[in-house]
Formats: C-alpha cells, structure tokens, sequence
C-alpha cells in the first residue's frame, strides 16, 4: 500500500521552512532559488546543498552563499540495491543532522527509492521538464520533440513511489517552435522553470498542500 503525503508544517518568515536542495550539475535551479530567497522576506530557506556527483558544477554555490554542502558519492557495492539504499542513508542521515524540513530536487538526476520516499513523502519536491503526465524520465525534450508536440511545459509535483508519477502541484506551458533543437528548447524552459519553482515554493511552504 502507497504511503499517504505528509506535507510539512507551515512555514513563516519568522519561522522558514529548513531546505536542502540535490543537485546534479550546473545548479542553474539552485541559483533562481537562492537569489529568490535573498530577494524578499521568504517562508523558506535554504540550509544544506547535496549533491551525488563531486564535480557538480553548483555546488559552488555554497560557498558563494555561504551554505553548508555536502558531495555524498555512491558508497562501493556490488550490490546494485544494496548501494542505493546505503547512499540514501546518507542522504537521509545529512538531512536529519541538519533539520531539514522539505527535500527540493533541483536537476538531481537519480531516481530514489521507495524505501526513501516513504521516510519523506510530501516533504520531497521536484521540477520536471515536461507537462506531466506526458513525456516522465529523464529525456522530457528529446520525446516531446520526437512526438511532433507543439505545446511542452514544466511541472512541479510531490515525489512518490514511481517515476514523474507524483501529485502535480503547478504546470506553465511553453511553446515548441518550428527548428527547434534539444537544447534550445530546454534553454527556454529552464527560464520558466527558475520563475516557477520558487514561486510554487512559496505558496507550498506557507499552506501546505
């Protein structure tokens, strides 16, 4: 039986919700989000940086906003399972260490386990690049455009046990325009994605689902 959401408290300006964002690569996202933060009086904030790959390019936004980060590699096994659980106890482990109240994927590109999930379901968040239910995993824009689709979008949405497959919170649109190329088109939805998802953070940490 699927695990129920359970979302975190409510958060305030005076009180914030406590953040950690995964990242792994430029951390583009990460940036949007950070100067989202420091822009306004903001009912979350972000208090830990983890990323699964040491040379993560957006890691060095830790220390330009002085936020503690933490590179957490897969740990050696032969085990396949066995080392995604161990890495995932880490994670978890960093997390609690830092009392962390709501997990926000930002271009984290592993696939988390249930047995994660569950410790954290509703309190896990994540943008994709598509609007979902269409075009889940990890090539949104090569399948949309393969499609022949006019219309993609991104969509922010809670994390459960399967892949893309979580309550969508917020979906904006964005046009596919003739010629276009994986890499433009996901230029252009990365700008509304770094527009959107601190917005939807916003709304998300001050009511909840």
């Amino acid at each position: 039986m699927s695990e129920p959401y359970i979302p975190p408290r409510r958060g305030s300006v005076n009180e914030p919700i406590r953040i950690a964002v995964l990242i792994s690569g430029s951390g583009s996202g990460l940036s949007a989000l950070l100067n989202h933060q420091q822009s306004k009086p903001c009912v979350h904030i972000t208090k830990l940086i983890i990323s699964d790959n040491k040379d993560a390019r957006g890691l060095h936004y830790g220390e330009d906003f002085k936020i503690p980060s933490l590179t957490i590699p897969l740990p050696e096994s032969v085990d396949r399972n066995k080392q995604r659980i161990m890495h995932e106890n880490l994670i978890d482990n960093a997390l609690l260490d830092s009392e962390i109240e709501l997990v926000v994927l930002s271009g984290y590109m592993r696939i988390l386990t249930s047995n994660f999930v569950s410790k954290w379901k509703g309190r896990i968040i994540n943008i994709h690049p598509s609007l979902l239910p269409k075009y889940p995993g990890a090539h949104a824009h090569r399948d949309a455009l393969a499609d022949g689709a006019k219309i993609t979008g991104c969509t922010v949405h809670l994390v459960d046990e399967g892949v893309d497959t979580g309550q969508i919170i917020a979906q904006e649109e964005v046009a596919i325009l003739e010629g276009d190329t994986i890499e433009k088109l996901q230029d252009r939805v990365k700008k509304v994605e770094h527009r959107l998802y601190p917005k939807v953070l916003d709304i998300f940490c001050s009511q909840g689902i």
